[in-house]
């Protein structure tokens, strides 16, 4: 009972520290991509703290290696988008954008892995979209590039989970993290000199000031590193359904967090709140349904 308490009390504090990503994304004065490019980076060298190279290379195999390096690269692209979103809409539209990653999921999953559709997660499914259309409709049109980023992201996210979902078999979670954070920075140096080359203004690669680096170090060493134990930690003590219950609370502990610290509220219509309280009505159903139908065996 008390590793219980502790796991949800160590699982709260991680997804608390996810949703606080978007707030520094808003705050750290980078591009997107070579926000992600400082984060994967430091993220990647703490994890040489906790892993031996040698080790990973064992573990897997020439094609498993292959393979979560390319899952690597969608989270790349991911959080590119993810912190792209923030900057031409907000943190508080981008994490609705991201609460439809369930949704995605939902969409994906089944052809990833060979099941069957589950008829109540399209329902649910079906009910983001008039929330999406709620949050279109009231917000300023020149969000809406960033609205499309954000769905964007929240897919490329869906995508990655449902595939590292379908391969990892081995217990061995944080070498599969190094090679998949390792991965995705070695794409953005590949990615980082055409964007350098092609982008219309002047591209800041070092962070301007002190506060910048701050921001940096927590986002890799706090939001990545440390969420990413004690998430780990967490859900070896906690049910399917509990862990993914609040996981869902990462976009609630975000918009709070943004109000408080960015103020976004005063910029918010409430066609704002009435769309994203849709979304997240629906994203909390999920599981409550799934735990309803399994204790009447109608799934497994």
């Amino acid at each position: 009972m008390q590793e219980e308490k502790r796991a949800y009390l160590e699982l709260h504090i991680a997804v608390f520290l996810f949703g606080f990503t978007a707030i520094l994304g808003d705050l750290i004065q980078l591009s997107a991509l070579v926000m992600v490019w400082w984060r994967v980076l430091i993220t990647s060298a703490s994890l040489l703290l906790l892993i031996r190279v040698g080790r990973v290379m064992k573990a897997f195999t020439r094609a498993q290696i292959l393979r979560f390096m390319g899952i690597g690269v969608l989270v790349a692209l991911h959080w590119v988008a993810f912190y792209g979103a923030i900057k031409l809409s907000n943190a508080s539209i981008t994490l609705i954008c991201m609460a439809t990653t369930s949704f995605f999921t939902s969409l994906i999953e089944p052809v990833v892995m060979r099941q069957r559709v589950r008829w109540y997660e399209l329902m649910l499914g079906l009910l983001i979209i008039p929330g999406m259309a709620l949050i279109v409709g009231s917000t300023d049109a020149s969000m809406n590039t960033g609205i499309l980023v954000g769905l964007a992201s929240a897919f490329l996210a869906a995508f990655f989970a449902t595939l590292n979902k379908k391969y990892i078999r081995q217990s061995y979670e944080m070498g599969i993290t190094f090679l998949e954070l390792g991965s995705a920075w070695l794409f953005l140096c590949l990615v980082l000199p055409f964007y350098l080359f092609f982008s219309e203004t002047p591209v800041q690669l070092l962070p301007v000031s002190l506060t910048d680096w701050g921001y940096l170090l927590v986002l890799s060493l706090l939001c990545t590193t440390l969420a990413y134990v004690l998430a780990l930690r967490a859900l070896n003590h906690l049910t399917a359904f509990a862990s993914n219950l609040t996981v869902n609370l990462e976009p609630v502990y975000g918009i709070l967090l943004a109000w408080i610290l960015l103020r976004e509220n005063e910029e918010l219509t409430p066609g704002f709140y009435l769309g994203g309280t849709v979304i997240l009505l629906a994203v909390f159903s999920y599981p409550l349904i799934r735990r309803w139908r399994r204790k009447r065996g109608l799934e497994a």
